[in-house]
């Protein structure tokens, strides 16, 4: 079942009276449910725009975006907003924690708008700090984002984005902040969750990051180039068949 599609989405920004710069020039795929899939692409190539639009922080200029059943392009900002807070989960290259909260704090957040009484928030914050693995779950999850290193705050920030239970995490340049063995550790977590059911997109320029998913869109200049499944063998990610 597709969980998210995209038909032929264009996005054009207004850099002055007569000039427009085409982002996205007509994309169209589907998303299907408890997937992994990677967007690859280097600057420039529209993936972060991409990820924005799926993830209803931005509309599209054209074209429609289908999510769970829901076609977005109807709703107004407040509802795109409560559609967005219970649907998607985000996991920022830059973990985006609010500095005078704490761990348990941050990841409450969605849950207060989606109106989750206290105690069950509390409850399930630090269930979730438990699942993604932080360590001492007890005493740093009333830890601020500045007294918690790199991995740690993206492990939050992992922990946050499933808050809500979303349909589907989305996770731009997760990587991008952390060093080799911690970032080795947050693929490993987006993996159990696949593994769990949880459908996952990440978009990245790193091949190695890219590599994990079990499908590979490749972007450039705003178009899709590429589209392939990765076939598991022998515990290795190897080239499958191409995505028609």
């Amino acid at each position: 079942m597709a969980l998210l599609e995209l038909k032929n989405v264009k996005k054009t920004y207004n850099m002055g009276k007569e000039i427009q710069v085409e982002a996205l020039k007509g994309i169209s795929f589907s998303i299907e449910e408890g997937s992994y899939t990677s967007i690859m692409g280097h600057s420039g190539s529209g993936k972060s725009t991409l990820l924005q639009i799926m993830g209803c922080l931005d509309r599209a200029t054209d074209g429609e975006i289908i999510i769970n059943g829901t076609a977005v392009k109807k709703m107004n900002d407040f509802q795109l907003a409560h559609f967005r807070n219970k649907t998607i989960g985000f996991v920022f290259q830059s973990f985006n924690l609010i500095g005078n909260l704490s761990a348990l704090e941050n990841i409450e957040l969605p849950m207060i708008y989606a109106g989750v009484p206290r105690a069950e928030r509390r409850r399930r914050a630090m269930e979730l700090l438990r699942a993604v693995g932080l360590e001492e779950p007890e005493e740093r999850g009333y830890h601020r984002p500045n007294q918690l290193s790199g991995g740690q705050q993206q492990r939050v920030a992992v922990a946050r984005s499933l808050a809500n239970d979303p349909a589907v995490i989305l996770a731009d340049e997760p990587t991008g902040n952390l060093a080799t063995n911690q970032w080795r550790r947050i693929l490993d977590i987006f993996k159990k969750l696949n593994e769990s059911g949880k459908t996952i997109i990440v978009v990245t320029h790193d091949p190695l990051v890219g590599n994990e998913a079990t499908r590979i869109i490749t972007l450039e200049d705003g178009r899709m180039i590429d589209d392939r499944i990765i076939a598991e063998k022998d515990d290795k990610m190897t080239d499958g068949k191409k995505v028609g």
